[in-house]
């Protein structure tokens, strides 16, 4: 069997060494970080064309796992773009752009267009997340319309390194039963 290779999209600002994000990619030999020119000021064509280029680069399957805006970027990357060897996604903390917390700096985030994601999607929520989706309801309507299991997870904010939870060793036991095999 091929290997898989694990694609990490990090949100604004990127996701620094405390971030399990950051601390999952370092442990593992077959991790891809996208990167971007602005991480302050995220601009979508930009930022979906980076991705895109990274995948293209990259032979054989890719699961994606993204946290905050990098979800965003991923699901507006699937609306113009198509990759066969891309055969799951963790989306973890995907924000509303609506919300009025979603950082001013994102341009062209607006008019989100995703619909039904190509792969095996799995959407990881908090409940509280002050950038995410508000109500119960809210992020069931968002999974649905990703073809995306949920996964509540309580009272976890931004699942972020201000969350304070280290290498998220919960999110791991995620990944793993949908994605591990």
């Amino acid at each position: 069997m091929e290997a898989i290779t694990y694609v990490y999209l990090a949100g604004i600002d990127n996701s620094g060494p405390d971030h399990w994000q950051a601390m999952w990619h370092a442990r593992s030999d077959n991790g891809v970080w996208v990167e971007h020119e602005a991480w302050e000021a995220p601009v979508r064509d930009v930022w979906v064309k980076d991705l895109d280029d990274v995948l293209r680069s990259i032979e054989g399957p890719k699961v994606l796992i993204a946290h905050s805006l990098g979800c965003t970027v991923l699901t507006e990357w699937a609306t113009e773009h198509q990759d066969e060897g891309v055969v799951g996604a963790l989306v973890v903390a995907m924000p509303d752009v609506h919300g009025s917390n979603f950082p001013k700096a994102a341009l062209g985030f607006d008019v989100p267009r995703h619909g039904t994601l190509p792969f095996l999607t799995v959407v990881v929520a908090s409940e509280d997340d002050p950038f995410g989706y508000s109500t119960p309801v809210d992020r069931q309507a968002v999974a649905e319309r990703l073809g995306a299991q949920l996964v509540e997870v309580g009272r976890k904010g931004h699942i972020n390194a201000s969350s304070g939870l280290g290498d998220w060793s919960e999110g791991w036991s995620i990944f793993g039963e949908h994605f591990l095999g």
